[in-house]
């Protein structure tokens, strides 16, 4: 009998790679694979605190487990206003022993498979290395769209063509980044060089977060298989653009919860959660009070934006003249003092017609059929969720691959609008009243929820045949098997 393939996920420890990282073990899991889910000592804490008295998690017993190794940060280095270098410098630098060492345990440990397969997300650079010298294939995952890591893998270029780094400190603010269009990315729409992504705003050749972007491009690039949470249909050109230039094979695999929700009611791991916060099932309950369909407004900004009093002031009174309904996620680090952070009259002047909560099971809100649009800062996981669910955005990107992804919604999806970077409460009011009656922004997301769901449904869709690919190619020992379009 064959050897039941064993998969290490190892996730970069934030919101935005866990979740699509738990979502894909879990479909894995589902088909036949053993799964190991490492999280960090940190945020297995966070986790266990998020979920007391909220369920259990799977165990070994059911062949998917959770082990942890350590960061390496101290609580001051978790103070620091630079936290996000800190924590990528120390992943680094120390946790690629720890995963050896629990890469070794496993092979030893009496009635575990042997590891077949590592599978990090993209910023894990140190993983693919490791997974190397144990002789142990590595399959990559990037966590964003295919367009940003078609436009991630174009900074190479962008340097050698001038515009990256910035020439001086006054290209950040006399419109050059809004004006200077770049159109010769493969598979990509013309797109002004601001919304590419962020991590080109600087005049420092050695900028940290420019170099880094560099070594995660190489670290998908040079995988031994690439998986996206995107589909076919969504970022055709875009993918077609990627699997041109990757070594190896490419599985579109999304969008993941779509294909989570497909494959039906699965008792064994409806309880398998990893919420660094936790969710507040009141605003369910609070939607379905709702007698209007597509009346409320859902306003969620992630989990590390950060907004400050002023910008909090602005989208509450914008909320407030918009004269829709709203449930607003406010997680406690949102702003400060967190929900405290609302101007004192809010709630009597929308009394009635808002719920204000601390985080929410995001991908049931947005399906909810209560749910008329989506105010969002447009990360990956949002927007997709906000595809897959076919509720139209108004759009508020920050950093990161944010911009482009606001760009595609509005521009070549149709299913958004954008926010100015300066939050005005008259321009939240007119965007919001705009995507809530917006007919054919309502329709154009209607299309793409039914071919987000065409891709994930196990009869011919894309997305599905890609997920059989990947599996077929573990069974079988190979990371290469036969794709869909």
């Amino acid at each position: 009998m064959a050897t039941r393939p064993h998969v290490v996920v190892v996730p970069y420890p934030n919101a935005g790679n866990i979740k699509p990282a738990l979502q894909l073990a879990k479909l894995l899991h589902r088909h036949g694979v053993y799964i190991t889910f490492v999280n960090t000592e940190h945020n297995h804490g966070r986790v266990q605190a998020a979920m007391r008295g909220d369920g259990a998690v799977l165990d070994s017993r059911e062949g998917f487990r959770f082990e942890t190794i350590p960061d390496g940060l101290s609580e001051s280095d978790r103070a620091a206003p630079d936290i996000a270098q800190r924590l990528n410098v120390s992943m680094r630098t120390h946790c690629a022993a720890p995963l050896r060492d629990l890469l070794e345990r496993l092979g030893r440990e009496a009635g575990v498979p042997p590891v077949t397969r590592l599978l990090p997300t993209a910023p894990m650079v140190f993983a693919p290395v490791v997974a190397r010298e144990l002789g142990i294939p590595a399959m990559v995952l990037w966590c964003a769209s295919a367009a940003s890591l078609r436009a991630t893998m174009s900074i190479r270029e962008l340097e050698q063509r001038g515009y990256v780094p910035l020439k001086d400190e006054s290209m950040l603010t006399n419109g050059y980044l809004e004006t200077t269009i770049i159109d010769w990315i493969p598979g990509m729409l013309p797109m002004s060089l601001g919304d590419l992504m962020t991590f080109i705003r600087t005049t420092d050749p050695n900028d940290f977060w420019l170099s880094f972007s560099k070594s995660v491009v190489d670290n998908c690039t040079n995988a031994d298989a690439l998986i996206l949470n995107t589909f076919h249909n969504l970022e055709a050109d875009v993918l077609a653009a990627v699997r041109g230039d990757c070594r190896c094979v490419v599985y579109s695999i999304g969008p993941l919860g779509s294909l989570l929700r497909h494959g039906g009611a699965a008792a064994t791991d409806d309880s398998v959660r990893v919420s660094l916060w936790k969710q507040e099932a009141a605003c369910i309950a609070w939607l379905d009070t709702q007698e209007e369909q597509r009346s409320v407004v859902y306003v969620n900004f992630g989990s590390n934006t950060v907004l400050t009093p002023e910008q909090v002031a602005e989208f509450a009174w914008g909320l407030a003249a918009s004269g829709h309904p709203f449930l607003w996620s406010i997680r406690e680090n949102l702003a400060p003092g967190g929900v405290g952070a609302l101007p004192p009259a809010f709630a009597a002047q929308t009394a009635g017609r808002g719920h204000v909560t601390t985080w929410c099971p995001q991908e049931q809100v947005l399906r909810h059929p209560a749910v008329g649009c989506f105010l969002t800062h447009n990360g990956w996981n949002s927007t997709c969720e906000g595809v897959a669910a076919g509720v139209p955005m108004v759009c508020w990107p920050g950093c990161m691959d944010q911009f482009a992804n606001c760009k595609y919604a509005c521009d070549v999806w149709a299913v958004g609008v954008r926010l100015d970077a300066e939050v005005r409460r008259d321009q939240v009011a007119e965007r919001v009243r705009e995507a809530m009656a917006s007919e054919a922004m309502r329709a154009s997301a209607g299309r793409w929820r039914e071919a987000a769901d065409a891709a994930a449904a196990g009869h011919g869709g894309s997305s599905y045949q890609n997920l059989l690919a990947m599996v077929t190619a573990l069974h079988h020992g190979s990371t290469n098997s036969e794709l869909s379009s």
